[in-house]
């Protein structure tokens, strides 16, 4: 089950859900404006969010941005006829591809068959759409390149342009006065490809300008919120793994003995999943 949390003054979320794949969705209360982050995988999710921020007395968002276009964070807007859609000019492109396509069981499996489309995702779209597939793509009112800054009202949300191996098109959204980075998905790999992978150059960039923001709470999209020492230790094991994978030339087994030297003990199942995508990426 969901549930909806509170962070801060201003922030509000609702917990993901990771059967049929529904991310966490923001919202971001100013004096003047309502910011959400992220529309959903669903009308059905979308309303919901809203419906229960509502009993908080959280207004109607005025403004929805979306970090980036697959499926789970995009096929709610259809819910918000009435908000002003923002996201990157990437993130418009990609979904512009999504119009012509069939959600049906049968597109989804051909889609899978022939690799546009991976099972998890096919999978998910299922679960969530069990009675009915009323999917109607959703273009963004207003575009933008790097960066824009938005003006709640005593409330300040920079959304940033930031990419990533998981989506090229990916936005962040710091809430500066609350010092919260809501990532979305872009610290996660590149689900997409054959192999899962991270790639050296692709990595150390994102980590770069994520480090640039003054955050004491990250939310990365399903899982639960985390704090600056929890997101310096995820990003320290990026950093390590990826100047090792490029050290040992791509090779596991060299890394993973570097990498235990490294950390003096031995390796977690999530460390050596993080290296096998490194040298599924080299």
């Amino acid at each position: 089950m969901h549930s909806i949390n509170k962070i801060g003054n201003s922030f509000w979320y609702i917990t993901p859900i990771s059967e049929t794949d529904r991310p966490i969705l923001g919202m971001v209360v100013g004096n003047n404006k309502t910011l959400m982050i992220d529309a959903g995988n669903s009308e059905e999710h979308a309303n919901y969010f809203m419906k229960e921020t509502l009993k908080g007395e959280v207004p109607h968002p005025d403004l929805v941005v979306l970090t980036h276009w697959h499926w789970d964070h995009i096929f709610g807007l259809s819910a918000l006829p009435h908000t002003v859609s923002i996201a990157s000019a990437k993130t418009k492109k990609e979904l512009e591809k999504l119009i012509p396509l069939s959600w049906s069981d049968e597109a989804l499996d051909e889609r899978v068959r022939e690799g546009t489309e991976i099972e998890f995702c096919s999978r998910a779209i299922k679960n969530e759409y069990m009675d009915h597939r009323d999917i109607t793509i959703v273009l963004p009112d207003v575009t933008f390149e790097k960066q824009v800054e938005i003006d709640l009202g005593g409330i300040t949300c920079i959304v940033q342009h930031v990419g990533g191996d998981h989506a090229a098109d990916s936005v962040i959204v710091y809430i500066k006065e609350e010092k919260i980075l809501f990532l979305g998905d872009c610290i996660y790999p590149d689900i997409f490809s054959e192999k899962e992978n991270y790639t050296i150059k692709t990595t150390l960039a994102l980590l770069d300008e994520l480090e640039t923001f003054d955050a004491d709470t990250y939310i990365p999209s399903h899982q639960r919120p985390i704090t600056k020492w929890e997101f310096n230790q995820e990003t320290a094991k990026l950093r390590a793994i990826a100047k090792y994978t490029d050290i040992c030339g791509g090779n596991k087994q060299k890394i993973i003995e570097e990498y235990e030297k490294h950390v003096k003990r031995e390796l977690t199942d999530d460390e050596r999943e993080t290296i096998n995508n490194f040298v599924n990426g080299y």
